[in-house]
């Protein structure tokens, strides 16, 4: 993938967008149900897109986000599987990359307790964001680094991949709105080579508009792995999936917590579209936790060679 570093930037329509792709305004025209479903979250727009994530920790650590956490061994998992299978780097895509989360955990082996303090500490609470990111590049390039996992991160949130570039937490970024433009000819050579498709809260402001923009570029039929919360149905995204040759399974019997609700409203919101999807929220989203599921999608050969069971035995 070399040392590149490509930043695709929309074009002047999708950048009134930036910041609607993981937790604000639904950009999704005509999907009514994502929509509504939407409604009910808490709006946390004004963190998502600044220079540096100083902010988005700071918020999201009073709800107890820890999604990326959660998710990092079930990721760790599948890259190992991968780089048996390949013998090869693994090149990772994560959907709704924003900071670079999820790159930092999995490149440098560091836990969300551990990013919590270091964006919290105070000798950076008066720093310029332009300071943050020359703290964190050094930060980052002496910790120990996991070199056989490059990781590209695509994001409508354009400061936030710039971010996420100049820390040298992404090896690529690609600022840019799937659901509203086409993938840029720019960025196809580099998802040519990528074997595992991430994401950790995106499906649902991510529908398979954008799945259906990426596939025709992963020409290696990377393995895709979601963590989607239980309000947003999956079904539109597994279709589009299958219709590419692709076997979604679901991680039975788990459900990995997002992090607390905002508010009661909050909550209550969506107790009721989980009661309309008839989904049983006993002992998960009562007791004031968002809740997420995991759906790995690859191709048919490789769900009859080790299904997903399989995958997660040790």
């Amino acid at each position: 993938m070399g040392n590149a570093v490509a930043i695709i930037r929309p074009e002047p329509v999708i950048r009134s967008i930036l910041s609607d792709l993981v937790f604000g305004r639904d950009t999704m025209s005509g999907d009514t149900i994502f929509e509504e479903i939407n409604e009910a979250k808490a709006n946390l727009d004004h963190i998502y897109d600044k220079p540096d994530p100083r902010l988005y920790f700071h918020e999201l650590e009073k709800l107890g986000y820890t999604i990326p956490g959660v998710a990092k061994p079930i990721f760790q998992k599948l890259i190992s599987h991968l780089q048996r299978q390949q013998n090869d780097s693994v090149h990772v895509l994560d959907l709704g990359c924003s900071y670079g989360v999820n790159a930092a955990l999995l490149k440098h082996d560091l836990s969300m307790p551990e990013l919590y303090e270091h964006w919290g500490q105070k000798t950076l609470l008066e720093a310029t964001p332009g300071e943050v990111v020359a703290y964190d590049r050094e930060f980052f390039d002496n910790l120990d680094k996991h070199e056989n996992i490059s990781v590209i991160g695509l994001d409508q949130a354009e400061s936030a991949v710039a971010y996420a570039l100049e820390a040298g937490l992404l090896d690529e970024g690609l600022a840019v709105n799937l659901e509203t433009g086409q993938l840029p000819e720019a960025a196809t050579e580099n998802l040519a080579l990528v074997d595992l498709v991430t994401s950790t809260g995106c499906v649902g402001y991510v529908t398979e508009k954008s799945f259906e923009r990426l596939l025709p570029a992963m020409t290696r039929s990377p393995w895709i792995g979601n963590f989607v919360l239980r309000m947003f149905p999956f079904d539109s995204i597994e279709e589009a999936l299958k219709d590419r040759g692709y076997v979604t399974e679901k991680l039975e019997g788990q459900t990995f917590v997002q992090r607390r609700f905002a508010s009661a409203e909050e909550q209550e919101h969506v107790l009721d579209q989980l009661h309309d999807l008839r989904v049983d929220p006993t002992d998960k989203e009562v007791e004031g936790h968002l809740h997420a599921e995991f759906y790995l999608s690859r191709p048919a050969k490789d769900v009859v060679e080790a299904p997903i069971e399989q995958l997660f035995l040790t």
